[in-house]
């Protein structure tokens, strides 16, 4: 338990924004463009983590010495992350971000491929919040797609190479793919970039009292974004927590470079294409494969048996998972049930429903088709079971699919989904106001 006055303590030291910088092949050089143009005194602190050969010292801090205005470390186990320094990760490593301190880990702790970006990034996300800033630059592969995708769901501000400028752009390439980058720029913009957000109270206040002091809003200035966003998305927004609207406003207004609420309602006037960008913000895609084992666990030792016993009747076992987001949710319960039933898979009759009020995410569930990180959170077995590889991807089975149908549906204006034998509400309650979540519990229990 943390004693009032050390918190309030916590709470008045200074905070700045931490960057994660991920690259690898041809990343010394971008690494070097955008780090040429941040001043010495930038107010903010960078890390740095490069694919490096596990086997030999690494050359990168001396080489980045030369090139940067600011101090160059290699990383050390509880080091205390200072602004205006930059940190390099040493190899053979995983580093990542604990209460604003340095933590390192062998690489080898973890399911599948190393993915030392994701795992910093992700680190990042989670201690920092808001105050968190991802950068991926040239690279082969997918790693550090899922860390910016954490960033961005913490409120971060995301930023890929543009593939005009980088040596190999894959890397870049897969997070632009999954929608999880603010800004697609080449290293000298993206320093310039973050010189100017690095600045921004959205990235400078602290974590704990994100809750407590919302970016300035009127009552009125809500009513016109809600206006705006329910003719250009079709969606209501004014049902969900104000709290998350003002955290989502507010990050918009970072990327822009507003403070004031009023600047950005008339930026949204001015310009559909931001109307649809903060509409896709609201939309939080909190998801992975078998997110939370012990949910899954007890699905398949309490809740399946329950459910396969109680299952008499001609029709089929019905599974609804609405606010499905991009599918990967649906597929972990298929999987488990598959696993769970055995032989009786092929005999008693499943269906799995997958809603979204997203369009776009829905599109992502129907292809079941996810980049090679998944493999962290899949174990082999699982991949090699229900899985197809494709180059960098996986992509999920038919047998698996074929049980799992996705439709767009809002749960606060269409009709419920009925006769179901299991509802799985995991990522949508939490956002809507507690009036509209007294109305859609008794309508998603509905038989």
């Amino acid at each position: 338990m943390i004693h009032p006055s050390t918190a309030a303590n916590e709470a008045t030291l200074p905070i700045f924004p931490l960057v994660g910088i991920g690259a690898s092949a041809g990343g010394l050089e971008a690494i070097s463009e955008l780090m040429a143009e941040i001043p010495a005194v930038s107010g903010m602190a960078f890390l740095v983590v490069q694919h490096l050969d596990p086997s030999r010292r690494s050359l990168l801090p001396e080489i980045l010495l030369k090139r940067v205005s600011m101090p160059v470390a290699e990383a050390v186990d509880g080091m205390a992350i200072e602004a205006d320094h930059l940190y390099v990760i040493p190899p053979n490593t995983s580093m990542l971000v604990e209460q604003r301190r340095i933590r390192l880990r062998p690489r080898d702790g973890t399911l599948g491929p190393p993915m030392p970006i994701d795992d910093l990034l992700s680190s990042l996300a989670g201690d920092q919040g808001s105050g968190a800033i991802g950068v991926i630059l040239s690279g082969s592969g997918s790693d550090g797609a899922l860390g910016l995708k954490a960033i961005q769901q913490e409120g971060g501000i995301t930023f890929a190479q543009d593939e005009s400028s980088a040596q190999y752009s894959s890397m870049p390439r897969s997070a632009i793919a999954m929608g999880c980058v603010d800004r697609v720029l080449s290293p000298r913009e993206i320093a310039k970039a973050l010189i100017g957000i690095g600045q921004h109270p959205h990235v400078r206040r602290p974590r704990m009292a994100e809750v407590d002091s919302p970016v300035e809003s009127a009552e009125t200035s809500l009513r016109s974004i809600f206006r705006l966003l329910r003719n250009a998305c079709n969606i209501d927004f004014s049902r969900y927590k104000h709290g998350t609207i003002q955290r989502r406003l507010s990050r918009r207004m970072a990327l822009r470079q507003l403070i004031s609420v009023a600047e950005y309602v008339a930026v949204l006037e001015s310009d559909p294409a931001e109307v649809l960008a903060l509409g896709r913000d609201l939309l939080i895609q909190v998801t992975s494969f078998f997110r939370d084992p012990e949910s899954f666990d007890a699905l398949s030792q309490t809740v399946f048996p329950r459910l396969a016993a109680a299952n008499d009747r001609d029709g089929p076992l019905r599974i609804w998972v609405p606010g499905c987001a991009t599918g990967e949710e649906v597929y972990s319960i298929a999987i488990c049930l598959i696993e769970y039933l055995g032989e009786r898979a092929t005999t008693l009759p499943v269906q799995i429903f997958g809603t979204d009020i997203s369009a776009g995410a829905l599109e992502t569930a129907r292809a079941g088709r996810y980049i090679e990180n998944i493999a962290r959170d899949v174990s082999p077995e699982r991949l090699a079971r229900f899985f197809m590889r494709d180059g960098e991807y996986y992509c999920v089975d038919k047998s698996v699919r074929e049980l799992c149908t996705f439709s767009r549906h809002d749960v606060l204006n269409d009709p419920p989904f009925s006769r179901m034998d299991l509802v799985s509400c995991r990522n949508l309650l939490i956002y809507l106001s507690a009036p509209a979540q007294r109305t859609v519990m008794p309508l998603s229990t509905t038989r």
